[in-house]
């Protein structure tokens, strides 16, 4: 195990995506635009009519990544959180419709259909990153090691 310890949060950003917003995409914008490079998504709900997750299937290495596409059909975005490192967002997601609930990786594609807020609480001075390991897992580290 490892751990990153925080001591001080900047903002907070309270966002509302309107219908038509990307999901992934709106929150890369605005951590360009706001100079977030490191923070935490605690909070996301809201509708969408486009979604792409993806989620592993295999135990084994390499994973077998299993993608399941939505287009056009209204979802529940039930719970939205992840991580903002070195300035890129890494998400998951729980969707569902009027009869299950999905999980995984949040990928590009992701469309609002009436309304998306998401709750974002920067981080200062704590520099995160993804450096691939030997395997190419890209695990969270610090800048500076």
């Amino acid at each position: 195990m490892e751990y990153f310890k925080v001591k001080t949060t900047g903002n907070v950003l309270v966002v509302r995506l309107d219908p038509g917003d990307f999901v992934l995409e709106s929150l890369r914008e605005l951590a360009k635009k706001e100079g977030l490079n490191d923070a935490v998504i605690v909070s996301g709900i809201g509708t969408l009519d486009k979604c792409v997750l993806h989620m592993v299937t295999t135990t084994g290495y390499p994973p077998k990544e299993y993608y399941r596409a939505w287009d056009g059909e209204p979802l529940e975005l039930v719970s939205l959180s992840g991580i903002i490192a070195g300035g890129e967002p890494h998400l998951h997601a729980v969707v569902s419709d009027t009869e299950k609930a999905y999980a995984g990786h949040l990928e590009e594609g992701c469309r609002v259909l009436y309304l998306a807020e998401i709750v974002v609480v920067e981080f200062e001075n704590c520099g995160l990153a993804r450096v691939a390991d030997e395997k190419g897992i890209r695990k969270l580290r610090r800048k500076t090691e």
